[in-house]
């Protein structure tokens, strides 16, 4: 075998046992949904609103929380759903405008809405944004 071959060898070995650790600590660190009741509380800000909905529900995710109450409309696309609309308040893309989502008064999620595992207690902010 060519010493150029068994560099190439190597290289793919070493990404795929790269990329089965990423999958190992991507399954060993994710959150896990958790089943019952919760009551979660969510902020909305945008223009001059700024409200609290208190939300009982026995769902394991935000989105379908949300959804549940009918506070939000969204696109689904290969990320999840992309939140469009809150409390009747569509961004406006010429604006561009987007809806952010931050635990705990600041924190910003860094999922989608529909994979982000709530439990009880949880506090939520959706602020509408300007700008990237």
């Amino acid at each position: 075998m060519s010493t150029q071959k068994k560099r190439t060898l190597t290289i793919a070995l070493v990404a795929l046992v790269l990329a089965a650790a990423l999958l190992v600590v991507y399954f060993v660190t994710r959150e896990e949904p958790v089943s019952g009741n919760k009551e979660i509380t969510v902020q909305i800000v945008y223009d001059d609103v700024d409200r609290t909905v208190t939300i009982e529900t026995h769902q394991e995710y935000l989105g379908d929380a949300l959804q549940q109450e009918g506070l939000i409309e969204g696109d689904e696309s290969e990320y999840g759903l992309y939140i469009t609309q809150v409390d009747g308040r569509t961004a406006d893309e010429s604006e561009q405008e987007w809806w952010c989502i931050t635990r705990d008064g600041g924190q910003q999620v860094n999922t989608g809405a529909d994979s982000t595992v709530i439990e009880d207690g949880d506090k939520f902010e959706l602020t509408l944004k300007a700008g990237w």
